[in-house]
């Protein structure tokens, strides 16, 4: 959980500001939350009406009042700063959720507005130093601006006060957890030209949180989205549970034309695992929180994509038409294939984005969902993002609305009735006994589930393989009794010099029908004269 706590920290790239508010009523000795100003009328229309209006205006960063000593604080130091647990929001009997605030500093310099909502009305919510203790910060609660603002918030469900199931906190970014109590990845309101230079990071600026009923294991979270080229109202409704669902709805109000706007985006890390060791130098066997990207398409068919970590920036778009589901999931859920007992990957949720249907069956329309995979050499950088990306282009003016619903779990709502993907894996080419002449790589691919367990011995079963290019050779297809299912492997000999990625494809056959989802993979061969054998 610290480790994530570091990255979703660490995403508040764009030091935006706010206006703080003028004033402010203390917290009483009995801790009571104060708000500001009195209640105003609050719905999602009106939020909807604040986002367009404001997306008709230019840009205009929030100059914040935030002390430079915040902002030079070391990790250390923020984290001894901690919120007294008498001051959470919600803490009434009968209750199922409270919400505790983060205080600012390290990165974290952004302040955000944030209210309660009760009976359809709003009042913001007074920050004040009294709700936090300042510990070993080396900062003194007194010498800070009374008016200073949050960095964002975390939820807590009513059976465990301790550890927090979602945070929302940096930038437009959020996270939460499944019934293992474990933080993985995170999610976005919003994602602009992810993959590109630059990439511009929306921040949602203000929040609405509105009291659960009692006994209620859901409520709404509202919040207010601005950047450069794009304002958006959100409305989150959160179902606290095993599985955890968020169900959002998001209205978006392009200032200009957005080259890449990515919607839902998932961000995720992956180091290596059993199919990528190339930076592997660790003792642990895997570090990642998901290790692939699976699809549902428009037509029904079913994808895994094993996630890999790129030499460069790559970037890839699986085209479709109302798409079903996408998600990164983290499929391995061993612990051997880690044997990390401190952040513990083998817990790390699945997020899985399910695309709603809109009146008259209609969905998301013609695009592509993109992927994008960072280099890198540190397992504390998220270096993988999955989002929608439409067709057409948003354009100033335009009002896009989207509404989907997110799942943090181990498994999806909805998986394959064929044999799945359960482990990739590739290694030198080539026959064992025999002296190598050229250059290949060996892929094996075990798939488990569907009917293969079922399958007679003399069930006939073909990997159907395709390459974009390249030779493929030395293909077989066989019965793996350890996890009742079959293995697939062929070598694929690269038939001339590029170093441009190969993209590779497989499924299971059996009498002309599929047996297996499609497996699909993006290879770069090494230069030519690293291609050992």
């Amino acid at each position: 959980m610290q480790r994530r706590e570091v990255l979703q920290s660490a995403v508040a790239f764009a030091a935006l500001g706010l206006t703080a508010p003028s004033l402010l009523l203390s917290l009483p000795a009995e801790a009571d939350l104060r708000k500001l100003g009195q209640p105003q009328p609050f719905d999602y229309a009106w939020l909807k009406g604040q986002a367009r209006a404001l997306g008709k205006q230019p840009f205009q960063p929030r100059a914040g009042q935030v002390p430079d000593k915040l902002g030079q604080m070391t990790w250390d130091q923020w984290q001894a700063i901690q919120f007294k647990d008498e001051h959470s929001l919600w803490r009434e009997q009968g209750l199922h959720a409270q919400v505790r605030f983060f205080h600012l500093g390290w990165h974290m310099v952004t302040p955000v507005l944030i209210h309660e909502v009760v009976d359809g009305r709003a009042q913001e919510l007074a920050y004040d130093p009294a709700m936090f203790d300042y510990g070993k910060s080396g900062i003194r609660g007194g010498t800070l601006p009374p008016d200073l603002g949050f960095a964002g918030f975390r939820v807590l469900f009513h059976t465990d006060w301790v550890r927090d199931v979602a945070a929302f906190q940096g930038a437009s970014y959020f996270r939460a957890v499944d019934g293992d109590m474990q933080y993985g990845q995170s999610a976005r309101g919003l994602a602009v030209d992810s993959g590109l230079d630059p990439e511009e990071f929306p921040t949602f600026t203000s929040w609405w949180l509105e009291r659960p009923a009692p006994g209620s294991d859901s409520f709404y979270v509202y919040g207010l989205l601005d950047s450069k080229s794009v304002t958006g109202a959100y409305r989150f409704l959160v179902s606290l549970g095993d599985t955890l669902v968020m169900d959002v709805d998001a209205a978006l109000y392009p200032r200009r034309t957005i080259e890449r706007v990515g919607i839902a985006p998932l961000t995720s890390m992956y180091q290596f695992g059993e199919n990528d060791k190339r930076r592997g130098d660790d003792w642990r066997p895997e570090i990642h929180d998901a290790d692939g990207l699976q699809l549902w398409t428009g037509s029904g068919e079913w994808i895994w994509r094993p996630l890999v970590n790129p030499t460069g920036v790559h970037t890839n778009s699986f085209y479709d038409e109302n798409p079903r589901g996408f998600g990164l999931l983290q499929r391995d859920r061993n612990f051997d294939h880690y044997q990390d007992d401190g952040v513990f990957y083998d817990k790390r949720p699945s997020l899985w984005v399910e695309p709603r249907v809109g009146p008259g069956g209609a969905g998301w329309g013609k695009g592509a969902v993109m992927l994008v995979e960072l280099p890198t050499d540190d397992e504390t950088n998220d270096n993988v993002v999955a989002f929608w990306n439409p067709v057409e282009k948003p354009q100033a003016g335009q009002e896009l609305l989207f509404g989907y619903k997110l799942h943090w779990c181990r498994t999806p709502p909805v998986t394959p009735h064929l044999a799945t993907v359960r482990a990739t894996r590739d290694g030198i080419g080539g026959v064992i006994g025999q002296a190598r002449s050229y250059f290949s790589r060996r892929f094996a691919v075990d798939f488990a589930g569907g009917n293969l367990a079922m399958l007679g011995p003399n069930t006939k079963v073909e990997a159907v393989i395709e390459a974009s290019r390249g030779t493929v050779e030395i293909t077989s297809a066989r019965p793996l009794a350890s996890i009742k299912g079959w293995r697939a492997m062929f070598d694929i000999r690269p038939t001339d010099d590029s170093l441009d990625p190969i993209n590779l494809r497989m499924y299971l056959k059996s009498d002309g029908q599929p047996l297996s989802e499609t497996w699909i993979y993006q290879w770069t061969p090494p230069a030519p004269g690293d291609r050992k054998f």
